[in-house]
């Protein structure tokens, strides 16, 4: 493992490249947002502003439309109806995607790179600076550092998940929108995803996150709950837990 820094520091750096700020009404607008897949609203009309900064928890259950707002904010699906903007630009669009990180519920990678290539080819895509040593403290910080040479394509489910996160925070990003990313961790990675989201927090990113894990949603001021494709709340995150709208998930396969 010559290739790259070793060992990892002992206190996982903060520091990420940024790209310029640009000034724009918020992280993400969404404008009477619709979705039909033929068999009936997968998401109905919804609108609402994500400010930059903000810190967002997004609930609901399986099939509540949470999986397909999140991919037409990111442009990989085109809305019915409606419309959705990041930092003012459309969804997919060069200036949009240089913004914004996303980490999917499934994870998706190259057959033939290691999590280390991994690593530096969206680094690299993304311009980052100083990205080895970043990559190898959030691999340390992730309990994934000796599995770099690897191939994640041959992870557990739990490791999988690791290596996105991994690939998701090595990049500069504005804007962060997340789908499930505490199903198959363990106990100590999702202490370090938390981690890893206060991190981004502290240097002014905007976070969306869809969980029901309580313990990121108690660390929201704001939560937006949908059911049946339809937004049911959208308030503070103590009044949404009061509400019981909020529960911890269940027990999940675990990295091995």
């Amino acid at each position: 493992m010559s290739r790259h820094p070793k060992p990892p520091s002992r206190t996982s750096s903060s520091e990420r490249s940024s790209t310029e700020t640009v000034q724009t009404p918020a992280a993400l607008i969404a404008r009477a947002l619709a979705k039909d897949y033929g068999d009936g609203p997968a998401l109905h009309p919804l609108t609402l502003r994500i400010e930059e900064h903000e810190r967002v928890a997004l609930i609901g259950h399986n099939g509540s439309g949470k999986t397909t707002f999140l991919r037409m904010a990111t442009g990989l699906l085109e809305p019915a109806s409606g419309s959705v903007t990041v930092f003012g630009k459309a969804p997919g669009s060069m200036d949009a995607r240089r913004r914004l990180s996303y980490l999917a519920d499934t994870p998706t990678f190259y057959e033939d790179l290691s999590v280390w290539e991994h690593l530096e080819y969206t680094a690299r895509l993304h311009g980052a600076s100083d990205w080895e040593q970043r990559a190898a403290d959030l691999l340390g910080q992730l309990g994934i550092y000796e599995r770099a040479d690897d191939l994640p394509t041959r992870f557990s489910r739990g490791l999988k998940q690791k290596a996105a996160i991994a690939i998701a925070f090595i990049r500069p990003f504005d804007l962060m929108l997340v789908d499930e990313p505490f199903v198959g961790l363990d106990a100590e990675g999702k202490e370090a995803l938390i981690d890893l989201f206060d991190e981004a927090s502290t240097a002014g990113a905007a976070l969306v996150v869809a969980t029901h894990e309580l313990g990121f949603v108690s660390k929201t001021k704001r939560t937006i709950a949908l059911r049946d494709g339809q937004l049911i709340f959208d308030g503070l995150s103590t009044e949404a837990e009061a509400r019981g709208l909020v529960s911890v998930e269940g027990a999940a396969e675990t990295d091995s």
